[in-house]
């Protein structure tokens, strides 16, 4: 699993949309952009002014022969007179000496991940290998102007490695940091109200004709794939072909989804390891052991000190089932490891979950746009749903678990307070419908998605008459750059969006499982 994907387990809102506190994160710089560069001037086009790249933390060697520059768009469509803000934007050229001439845009996950990060895997998966490769950091994220950047939140991802999951000491300081993130965020002017879906699509179709690219192909993933349908409904116009990958259709992004989600995915594993001789020999019953150890940490949590995976000092670390629940849902161990870790763990030896915990003690300050996090969750994701609503979710993905690990939401802990902190308007009536289209989609998912799980893409697929869809077995989230299959299947897909080969496929089965001696 590439390092990136593995650490999508860490930042705020990533288990069921793709964003989560880091888990491994890679190494990141916590300077930002200027926040903002230009001031109040009437609604105007969407305008590309080219400019240097974006000095990232770890050279990307894809950089030294992209164009790079902003997009300029307004802040809020809905206002006139709003700001201008900057968009930071790549075109990666292609490999190929006769490229094709429609490009493919990427759609990261999120929201508010670093975007540019993304790009390496991109490029191992050959995404720019037949044509060029469009890069936008989504507004408010990192390289973006304004860069709605949350170091309160980081500082507080941190410190609850050493807390109970669930605990009342963690929620007070969760919304501290969020009470003053959002009070500095508005202190500075910016409209929380504009960072929502239906902006960020409007802003991608700005750049196709700001770039004066006639049609282009679209590929995105988790949150991304969000937004690519958000985008095919709102404006079609120019799109050749839309892959998705890790999908949430938007009228299905709830708060109560995530534990279908997290379910199928922990499920899934489960069974794999039961089709599996020798994993089924070595972990006969591992539904009730992973059962017990909640129920067990929940009742007594155990607190010990471990040291995060990439090095440093052993932190403290408290797991408790919460804690548990949640290091699954984000990968944050490997899938061919998981068995071996539930029994290493229900025989008296939790350090592999404990480093895995440890991991998110490693915060990179600055990194993740949690404002933008905050203002697509709270305005899209959570209204129309109560706390009740989230434990009935719960107490059906997972019967016979204490119901203070089902009461929140899988990485979304305290959600609903969150929100009401965050207070921006309710976009659901505009944000949660199906989009119906005859443009070719390919639709990729893996089956150990604990975020979004595979089952949802047959959802989206239904409206979406010139669909494929495939499912990677053994792949956790965002599939394409763990899967040699899945990118060969991609790539058959823009070459062919209404023929793509996914030979492949058939016959694919999980890795094997890692078995420890007795």
């Amino acid at each position: 699993m590439p390092t990136h994907a593995a650490a999508a387990a860490a930042a705020l809102l990533l288990a069921a949309f793709g964003l989560t506190p880091s888990s491994a994160a890679s190494p990141r710089s916590a300077a930002s952009p200027p926040r903002h560069t230009a001031g109040h001037s009437p609604t105007a086009p969407s305008r590309f002014v080219p400019g240097p790249c974006p000095k990232t933390p770890e050279p990307i060697a894809a950089l030294n022969t992209a164009r790079c520059g902003f997009l300029e768009v307004p802040e809020n469509r809905a206002r006139p007179g709003s700001r201008t803000i900057r968009l930071a934007v790549a075109v990666i050229p292609a490999i190929s000496a006769k490229p094709a001439e429609d490009p493919v845009v990427f759609m990261a996950g999120g929201p508010g991940g670093d975007t540019f990060d993304d790009i390496p895997f991109l490029v191992d998966s050959g995404l720019n290998r037949d044509r060029a490769l469009i890069i936008m950091a989504q507004r408010g994220n990192l390289y973006s102007q304004p860069n709605l950047a949350c170091p309160e939140m980081d500082r507080f991802y941190a410190e609850s490695v050493g807390l109970g999951y669930a605990s009342p000491q963690a929620e007070r300081l969760l919304l501290d940091s969020v009470k003053k993130c959002r009070n500095r965020l508005a202190a500075d002017g910016i409209d929380l109200s504009a960072y929502n879906t239906t902006e960020n699509a409007a802003d991608f179709a700005g750049l196709r004709t700001a770039l004066g690219i006639s049609r282009w192909n679209v590929y995105g993933y988790s949150y991304g794939s969000d937004l690519a349908l958000t985008y095919l409904r709102e404006h079609p116009r120019g799109i050749r072909a839309v892959a998705i990958d890790s999908v949430t259709p938007p009228q299905v992004a709830t708060l109560p989804w995530t534990w279908s989600s997290a379910r199928e995915g922990i499920e899934n594993l489960l069974e794999a390891c039961a089709a599996e001789p020798r994993c089924k020999s070595r972990y006969p019953d591992l539904r009730r052991t992973l059962t017990e150890q909640v129920r067990r940490l929940e009742a007594q949590p155990l607190t010990l000190n471990a040291r995060p995976p990439r090095g440093g000092d052993p932190v403290k670390v408290v797991l408790d089932g919460g804690a548990l629940l949640n290091l699954l849902v984000a990968n944050a161990i490997p899938p061919p490891d998981v068995p071996a870790a539930i029994e290493e763990l229900a025989h008296g030896r939790p350090e592999r979950f404990a480093q895995a915990r440890a991991a998110g003690s490693v915060q990179v300050v600055g990194e993740n746009a949690h404002g933008l996090t905050e203002s697509v969750a709270c305005s899209e994701w959570v209204p129309g749903s109560t706390p009740s609503d989230v434990l009935r979710a719960g107490r059906r993905a997972f019967p016979g678990w204490p119901d203070t690990v089902l009461a929140q939401a899988p990485q979304l802990p305290f959600q609903h307070q969150v929100c009401r902190i965050w207070d921006v308007p309710d976009r659901t009536s505009l944000q949660r419908v199906a989009t119906v289209s005859a443009v070719p989609t390919l639709l990729i998912s893996g089956t150990f998605d604990t975020k979004t799980g595979a089952s949802w893409a047959r959802v989206a697929a239904r409206t979406l008459s010139r669909s494929t869809s495939v499912q990677v077995p053994g792949i956790g989230h965002w599939v394409v750059p763990q899967s040699p299959c899945a990118q060969r299947v991609l790539a058959s897909f823009l070459a062919r969006p209404t023929a793509p080969d996914t030979g492949c496929v058939a016959g694919l089965t999980p890795k094997p499982f890692t078995i420890i001696p007795k």
